[in-house]
C-alpha cells in the first residue's frame, strides 16, 4: 500500500519448497467500543489472537476459515448503520467448546453454529460463541452471524468503512476488516470470498473478484461478486456509489474493470488505460498476473493513502487531478499498488512483521518503473535511501523486526523503514548475488507461494537455494540489524543527509500502502 494504502506509511519523503498450503490479511490493532447484543456465557470471556507480535489479539486460534459469504444492504446514507449477515465455513484445527471472532463497531443480533443457535458475548473486540455442542477437531463449522456494519467512524480507530462523497469503500490494513464483518481478521487465514451487496436504485456496486449475478427489483439492485483465488480479510473491497464502472481488456485476455465517479469518467480516462500497459510490465518483471481481474476503484475522499485490496486497488479522487504531481509520479505509484497484487495479496505475510515483504518489493517495482522509464533512477533514489537507513531503523526498527505498540500507544507499522528501507534491502540482495540470481528469485517467490502465505525465513531460504550459497549472514544483517551494513559494490555509500530528491514537496505526497 502507499501511504499509499494500507499497503500504507507516511510516504516516504520522495517522489516516492513445496508450494504453500493454503493458510488463510491487516490494520491497525486499536480498542473502540464494541456495541454488540451480548447474551450469557458460561464462563467469563477472554479475546484471544494467533500470536501476532505486533496485534497480539487478531486473529483466533481452534479453526481455519475457508470461506465468508457476506451481505450488506445499504440504506442509501452513511449516517446510518447497514443490516448485514455473515456466513463463515470453517475447520476445527482443535476441539472447540467456545470460538473467538474478530468483531467491534457493530451489533450483533444473533448467531447460529451449524444449524442451531449459539450464544454469544464480547470480550474487548472478540466475539465470542459458545455452540449448542462442542465442534470436534477436523469438524465442519457454518457460523451464521446476524449484525449490523456500521459506516460512521468510531473514534481514534482506523475505519474499515470509509465515506465517500456518494457511498462507501472498504480501508482495512491492517486490522480494520473485523469493524467491517466478524472474521478472522489476520492475513495468516486466507479465504475465499463471496459479497452480496444491496443498493438503493441509482446506485453501483462492486467488490472483489467478478460479477457473479445482478438482481435488480423496483427500488434496490443486488450486486453479487465471487473470488476465484482465497484473499485476507485485510484485501476486502466492496465500493458503493455514483459509478461507473468502465471495462476493457488487459494482457492475455485478463478482463479488466476500473470503477470511477460517473461525472469523472472522462477526465480519468486517460490514466485508467495506462493500467494495461502496467500489468504488462510487471508481468516481464515476475510472471504472469496472479488473479481473475484487476481494476481501480477511484474514490471521491480524503484518506492519505492508497491501497491494494486485492483485484480492485483503492485511490483517491485527487491523486489523479491535483495537476503538482508530475505523470510519471502517479504512474509509478499507480505500480506499486499493483505490483502488490504478486507481493502481499497472492503471496500474503503470514505475520505482520514480514510486511516489509509486501512493501519492499512493491517499493521496488515502483522505484523500477519510474528508472526504466527515464524519470528516476534507482540508484539515485537507493543512495538516498541508505543515507537515511540508520534514522529510519532508529525509529521503526529494522525491516523485518519493527518496533511492537507503545504502551497506550496506538501502533502503526506503515513506517519509511518497510517502504524505501525495505527496497534498499531488495537492491543490495541483487548487487550481493547479481541480476541474474535476484531475477530468477522473484519469479520464484511469486510461483512458489502464489495463494498461500510466506515468512521472512521462506524467502531467505528460497534466496539462498535460489544463489548457490547461504544468504542467512547477509539477511540477518540487512533485516534485523540496527545499523545499515556497508552496501555491496558501493563501499563509498555513507550515512550521510541525502540530496534534495526529484520529487514533489513532502507534505503534498499521497501516501501509499
Amino acid at each position: 500500500m502507499l501511504l499509499f494504502a494500507r499497503s500504507r506509511a507516511p510516504r516516504p519523503s520522495r517522489p516516492a519448497g513445496p508450494k504453500a498450503p493454503r493458510t488463510r490479511g491487516v490494520l491497525l490493532a486499536l480498542a473502540t467500543s464494541v456495541t454488540l447484543v451480548a447474551a450469557s456465557a458460561p464462563s467469563p470471556a477472554t479475546p484471544l489472537g494467533v500470536g501476532d507480535r505486533l496485534f497480539p489479539h487478531l486473529g483466533n486460534p481452534g479453526y481455519d476459515v475457508t470461506s465468508y459469504d457476506l451481505s450488506f444492504t445499504y440504506p442509501g446514507v452513511n449516517d446510518k448503520a447497514m443490516a448485514a449477515v455473515t456466513v463463515i465455513e470453517a475447520r476445527a484445527t482443535a476441539r472447540l467448546e467456545s470460538l473467538n471472532l474478530d468483531f467491534s463497531h457493530g451489533k450483533v443480533g444473533s448467531v447460529d453454529v451449524n444449524g442451531a443457535p449459539a450464544r454469544f458475548t464480547t470480550a474487548d473486540e472478540d466475539l465470542v460463541v459458545t455452540p449448542s455442542r462442542p465442534v470436534p477437531v477436523g469438524g465442519r463449522l457454518r457460523i451464521v452471524v446476524r449484525h449490523t456494519s456500521d459506516p460512521v467512524p468510531a473514534k481514534d480507530t482506523d475505519p474499515g468503512w470509509v465515506q465517500t462523497k456518494d457511498g462507501l469503500v472498504m480501508a482495512n490494513q491492517a486490522d480494520a476488516a473485523h469493524r467491517v464483518f466478524p472474521c478472522n481478521d489476520h492475513p495468516s487465514d486466507k479465504a475465499d470470498f463471496t459479497f452480496r451487496i444491496t443498493t438503493p436504485k441509482g446506485l453501483t456496486a462492486v467488490a472483489n473478484g467478478l460479477s457473479a449475478g445482478t438482481e435488480r427489483r423496483a427500488d434496490t439492485t443486488t450486486w453479487t461478486y465471487r473470488t476465484r483465488h482465497p484473499m485476507a480479510t485485510e484485501l476486502a473491497q466492496v465500493s458503493i456509489g455514483k459509478s461507473t464502472v468502465v471495462h476493457r481488456e488487459g494482457p492475455q485476455g485478463l478482463p479488466l474493470r476500473d470503477v470511477v465517479p460517473t461525472k469523472d469518467r472522462k477526465i480519468l480516462e486517460p490514466w485508467l488505460r495506462k493500467t494495461p500497459d502496467q500489468i504488462a510490465w510487471m508481468e516481464g518483471k515476475v510472471g504472469r498476473y496472479p488473479f481473475e481481474t484487476y481494476g481501480l476503484v477511484i474514490a471521491e475522499a480524503r484518506t492519505g493513502f492508497e491501497l491494494e485490496t486485492q483485484t480492485l486497488s483503492l485511490f483517491e479522487r485527487e491523486l489523479f487531478v491535483r495537476p503538482e504531481y508530475p505523470s510519471w509520479y502517479i504512474d509509478s505509484i499507480m505500480v506499486h499498488e499493483l505490483s502488490h497484487q504478486w507481493f502481499g495479496d497472492s503471496v500474503s505475510p503470514r505475520t505482520w512483521s514480514d510486511l516489509w515483504l509486501n512493501e519492499g518489493h512493491a517499493t521496488w517495482y515502483e522505484a523500477t518503473y519510474a528508472d526504466e522509464k527515464g524519470h528516476y533512477k534507482l540508484d539515485t533514489r537507493m543512495k538516498d535511501a541508505y543515507g537515511r537507513s540508520d534514522a529510519w531503523r532508529a525509529a521503526g526498527g529494522p525491516p523485518a523486526h519493527p518496533k511492537g505498540p507503545e504502551p497506550g500507544q496506538k501502533i502503526s507499522i506503515f513506517r519509511p523503514v518497510v517502504y524505501d528501507g525495505s527496497a534498499l534491502v531488495l537492491y543490495a540482495l541483487r548487487q550481493e548475488i547479481g541480476r541474474p540470481a535476484f531475477e530468477r528469485l522473484e519469479r520464484a517467490w511469486v510461483r512458489t507461494y502464489r495463494d498461500g502465505t510466506a515468512t521472512t525465513g521462506d524467502f531467505v531460504d528460497l534466496a539462498s537455494a535460489t544463489a548457490g550459497r547461504d544468504l542467512s549472514g547477509f539477511f540477518d544483517a540487512w533485516l534485523y540489524g540496527a545499523k545499515t551494513p556497508a552496501m555491496p559494490g558501493h563501499p563509498d555509500w555513507k550515512q550521510q543527509p541525502p540530496p534534495a530528491r526529484q520529487q514533489p514537496p513532502a507534505q503534498q505526497q499521497p501516501s501509499a500502502k
